[in-house]
């Protein structure tokens, strides 16, 4: 989880040294950013389920040994076009290890033993997120033996090779068969093991989410940078035809008995459809800032690459703040936080374009700013997966739980592709000028406190709704695995 959640935050970083290096265009910088959440984001549902039905440990190590080679061809991509390649298949591969996580977790563990090992999955994605901005800066400042943003990618690869051994020696091997998933398994997509006994997969599902994802973001990706082409209109058209036969594929899967990936009867119901569009809203501005920050920092005001990666530091280690607090309230004052949290993130943006059009380029001024939407957004984070998890029955518990991580990263996604198209329109890649970065800068950022505007009106539409009177999240687990040891946790 900490080497997955790293490599979404170091490539922000590395983006201006990897298009001086390899003299990549903007729109292939961002595929190279977007590219890895792009792969990332599609495949995990389908990862899970995978680990279902091949058993967790063989899936996991399958994904490791990938990431790990991946990461490798990252690290010594000879241009732009084989970097993007390399870092697709990272994300296919990150998602194919991540997916497994929380299926050991809740196999493996039970009790107190299993509260500790939840703890520590949630602290390693906060600590990887604060790596990934700051490690990342720091390696490319350095120049390790002159070269540049690579060893940011390189470090993976001996990571990865300990992480794979002590995999080998310490994961037990399980049973594929999936059947002793706990009915509340909370990994993504990992689902209900009484609908998904024999791991059976949705692949009309998988091809129709993947083919409408690429129509969606591709055009997004590269439209700035190719002048907006008829192709870049019809492929946007046709991303809309893909999401409706999505809609009639899974709607027909689940008519037929079996589990769809993007289950439409949850969509369809407010609670959670509004719920879900709230949370790709908010999250698709963090990555958007995560993206362009780097390059205003670097490009516009000629900050170094490490000054760049510390300066979201306030941001990522806010984001960890109202998970501890948020958790000793009630449900409804948990539910309240989703909106609320929403329109603090407005509140930072908006702040930091108005003090930007004031010429305000104060550094303190830009990290506390940053620090608030970052509370905003943790806040929102929190209590809308409260929110969520409480407005289904126990059976649909891990279908919302895989809609949200899915929902999250797709927003991911169109939220960098958008806003960082945005950017580049504002401040064109030639244009150097603080002054023009400065009040590109600006204006994004009043684009992104409209976006967090409309994702606060979603998420007050969707906490509007009443849930179940029985939360999801409260279901008792009444089996667990032992591992190769014979102790259970």
């Amino acid at each position: 989880m900490f080497l997955a959640n790293v490599d979404v935050a170091i490539a922000n970083i590395a983006a201006p040294s990897i298009g001086a290096g390899l003299r990549a265009s903007g729109g292939e910088l961002e595929l190279i950013v977007s590219g890895y959440t792009l792969a990332y984001s599609v495949l995990l549902v389908t990862s899970a389920r995978l680990g279902q039905a091949r058993g967790y440990r063989p899936m996991f190590l399958a994904g490791l040994g990938g990431f790990t080679v991946a990461s490798a061809a990252c690290a010594f991509a000879p241009d732009a076009p084989f970097l993007v390649l390399a870092r697709l298949a990272a994300g296919a591969t990150a998602a194919l290890m991540t997916a497994q996580v929380l299926t050991g977790i809740q196999t493996e563990f039970t009790g107190r033993a299993r509260t500790r090992a939840l703890g520590f999955y949630t602290v390693v994605l906060s600590a990887g997120a604060v790596a990934g901005q700051s490690l990342g800066g720091l390696l490319i400042s350095a120049d390790v033996l002159g070269m540049t943003w690579r060893p940011v990618f390189l470090i993976n690869v001996p990571l990865g090779v300990v992480l794979l051994w002590l995999a080998w020696r310490h994961l037990p091997a399980g049973n594929p068969s999936g059947g002793d998933l706990p009915a509340a398994d909370l990994s993504a997509g990992a689902g209900d093991a009484r609908h998904r006994a024999g791991g059976s997969l949705d692949f009309p599902g998988v091809a129709a989410l993947s083919v409408a994802m690429l129509l969606l973001v591709l055009p997004l990706v590269l439209g700035q940078d190719a002048g907006w082409p008829t192709w870049t209109w019809l492929s946007l058209g046709a991303s809309a035809v893909a999401f409706a036969v999505l809609w009639v594929v899974e709607r027909k899967t689940a008519v037929a008995g079996k589990h769809p990936l993007v289950d439409p009867r949850l969509l369809a119901r407010p609670a959670i459809g509004w719920g879900l569009a709230s949370q790709a809203v908010a999250t698709g501005t963090y990555f958007a800032i995560l993206f362009t920050l780097a390059l205003y920092l670097q490009q516009g005001l000629g900050k170094s690459p490490a000054y760049s990666g510390l300066a979201l530091l306030s941001w990522v280690a806010a984001f960890g703040v109202p998970g501890p607090v948020l958790g000793r309230l009630g449900q409804r004052a948990r539910a309240l936080a989703a909106p609320a949290g929403a329109v603090l993130l407005a509140a930072g943006f908006a702040a930091i374009g108005v003090s930007l059009l004031r010429r305000d380029t104060n550094g303190a001024l830009l990290m506390t700013l940053l620090g608030v939407s970052g509370l905003g957004l943790g806040a929102g984070f929190t209590g809308m997966l409260g929110h969520l998890t409480s407005s289904v029955t126990a059976r649909q518990a891990a279908d919302v739980s895989g809609l949200f991580n899915t929902a999250t990263r797709a927003g991911g996604v169109v939220g960098t592709a958008a806003f960082g198209s945005l950017y580049l329109v504002l401040v064109p890649a030639g244009a150097h000028s603080p002054a023009t970065a400065t009040h590109g800068f600006a204006l994004l950022n009043l684009a992104l406190a409209s976006a967090a505007v409309a994702a606060a009106v979603m998420a007050w539409t969707a906490v509007r709704q009443t849930g179940p009177a029985t939360p999801a999240h409260r279901v008792p687990v009444t089996r667990s695995r032992k591992g190769r040891s014979g102790r259970s946790g």
